[in-house]
C-alpha cells in the first residue's frame, strides 16, 4: 500500500511534507539460452556396484553430449546423492538397496536444439529430466529499461496524490530505494522421461524482467 504524509490538523504547512510511493516496471523479452537438468538414477543392493553402474552411465551421457556439440564447460554436476531404500512389511523395515542419483546441469545456447538434446541424452542413459529453464544471457539493459518505467510509475502515483491533495509536488524525488529485479522464467517441473522416438517439444515463451523502487517526494 502506498504511504503519504497529510498536513497537520491546523492545515499549516510543515517542512518536508512527504509523499512516499512505490513504483513497478516490467519488460518482456524472448529468452536466448536455457538450462536443463539431466540425471542418471541407478539402484542395486551393493553400494559399490550401484556407484560403478551410475559412474559408467554418467560418463556415457557426458561423452554423448560432447559428441553432440555441447562444450564440457557447459556441463556441471548439479546434484549427487546416495540413498538407502527400504520397504515396510508388517511393520518391519526391510532393506531394498542403494539408489545413486547423479544430476548434470546442461547449458544450451541454441534453443531449437533443446528437444533433440533431451531425447539424445535419454537414448544414452538419462532417466531423469527436470528444471528446464529459459534465460537471457545479459538482462542488465532490459532491467535498466524496467527501472525507468518503475521510476515513471512512482512519479505518476505521486502526482496523482499531490493533485488530489491540491498541493505542489517537487518533481525530483528526495530518496529512491531500489527494490531489486525479478525474472519470471518458464520452468518445466521435475519429471522422469522414458526413451522415445519422437522429439520432445519445448516452448520458451517470454521472460518478464521486473524492477521495483520506493521513492519519497516532497511537496509544498
Amino acid at each position: 500500500m502506498d504511504e503519504y504524509t497529510l498536513p497537520n490538523r491546523n492545515g499549516l504547512q510543515q517542512k518536508n511534507h512527504l509523499i512516499r510511493v512505490s513504483g513497478e516496471g516490467e519488460m518482456a523479452i524472448q529468452p536466448d539460452s536455457a538450462t536443463v537438468n539431466l540425471g542418471v538414477i541407478t539402484e542395486n543392493k551393493e553400494l559399490i556396484i550401484s556407484q560403478q553402474q551410475n559412474s559408467h552411465e554418467v560418463t556415457k551421457v557426458i561423452n554423448s553430449l560432447v559428441e553432440l556439440g555441447i562444450p564440457r564447460n557447459q556441463l556441471q554436476t548439479f546434484d549427487y546423492r546416495i540413498e538407502s531404500n527400504y520397504d515396510f512389511e508388517q511393520g518391519k523395515q526391510i532393506f531394498r538397496g542403494y539408489k545413486i542419483t547423479h544430476i548434470l546441469q546442461v547449458k544450451i545456447d541454441d534453443l531449437s536444439r533443446i528437444g533433440n538434446i533431451v531425447d539424445f541424452a535419454v537414448q544414452n542413459g538419462v532417466n531423469y529430466v527436470s528444471n528446464v529453464q529459459f534465460i537471457v544471457k545479459n538482462k542488465e539493459p532490459l532491467y535498466q529499461q524496467a527501472l525507468i518505467l518503475a521510476l515513471n510509475n512512482a512519479r505518476d502515483k505521486a502526482r496523482t496524490i499531490a493533485g488530489t491533495l491540491r498541493v505542489t509536488l517537487l518533481p525530483t524525488p528526495n530518496v529512491i530505494i531500489e527494490g531489486g529485479d525479478t525474472t519470471q522464467p518458464f520452468i518445466n517441473q521435475s519429471g522422469t522421461f522414458v526413451k522415445a522416438t519422437s522429439s520432445t517439444q519445448f516452448e520458451p515463451g517470454q521472460l518478464v524482467v521486473k524492477a521495483r523502487i520506493s521513492a519519497d517526494f516532497h511537496y509544498n
